[in-house]
């Protein structure tokens, strides 16, 4: 009945998250591209990701990015879900817009529906997302390993 809300609130922190991090993330790299001697401070996004295309980080995925896949999955799932909610009718263009919403009786199958379907959704999207970030992570690491003059970046 509304179990895509769960997810659609996951996400939406996700998204905020994943926001800040960039942010923090991209004055770390303009400070660290001040310290090796550049004085000109990066005019844009662009000249930050061309900086990172150094044996040094060539290998590493920002944990920004990766919080990006999360939030896509996050806010994929929700839509679609919404869709399909909308198809069978349990959304509606009119307040209280969730048709469960309008008896208390269906509105407590609703969050028992949130509770537990719902929840279980976004649990097993961030659980998909942690092998996709454990898997890149190990072929971050392989990729170090084969070139010798590439190190982990370090912050």
């Amino acid at each position: 009945m509304a179990c895509f809300l769960v997810s659609a609130a996951e996400a939406a922190v996700v998204t905020v998250a994943a926001k800040a991090i960039e942010k923090k993330e991209r004055s770390a790299e303009e400070a660290r591209i001040k310290a090796c001697g550049n004085t000109e401070a990066p005019a844009d996004k662009s000249e930050i990701l061309a900086s990172r295309n150094t044996a040094k980080t060539a290998a590493h995925i920002p944990f920004s990015r990766k919080l990006k896949w999360l939030s896509n999955m996050l806010w994929g799932g929700s839509v679609l879900l919404l869709f399909e909610h909308l198809w069978h009718g349990e959304i509606v263009p009119w307040f209280p817009f969730l048709t469960a919403a309008q008896d208390p009786k269906d509105a407590a199958e609703m969050l028992k529906e949130m509770s537990t379907v719902g929840v279980a959704m976004a649990v097993l999207v961030t659980a998909a997302w942690l092998v996709m970030v454990g898997v890149s992570v190990l072929i971050e690491k392989k990729a170090i390993s084969e070139e010798p003059h590439i190190v982990p970046y370090e912050e």
